[in-house]
């Protein structure tokens, strides 16, 4: 009975020491993802904070229309048509 449990002891310990080596190799390789999630981190957090407060998307859109409205077509153009990609790929998903 000793002579297993000296087995499992031993056992742990490998497995330990192979899980800091792993933990210690992602960290490693994870480094240099830090900076562009972050980046994208607060993008999500942006576009979380607008879909909250949705007038400041319709003021913003006046705002926009009131200095250029050759651009703000163009710009709602481009929207439209990125809105009706995202229906559709929700739609072959099975999300929306």
């Amino acid at each position: 009975m000793n002579h297993k449990l000296t087995e499992l002891a031993e056992r742990r310990a490998r497995l330990v020491a192979q899980a800091e080596t792993q933990r210690t190799t992602l960290a490693q390789s994870m480094q240099r993802w830090r900076a562009p999630l972050a980046i994208a981190d607060q993008g999500l957090a942006a576009v979380r904070y607008v879909r909250s407060h949705p007038a400041l998307l319709v003021g913003a859109g006046i705002f926009l229309v009131a200095l250029r409205p050759n651009r703000a077509v163009a710009w709602l153009q481009r929207g439209w048509v990125a809105w009706k990609v995202i229906r559709k790929i929700r739609e072959a998903r099975g999300l929306g």
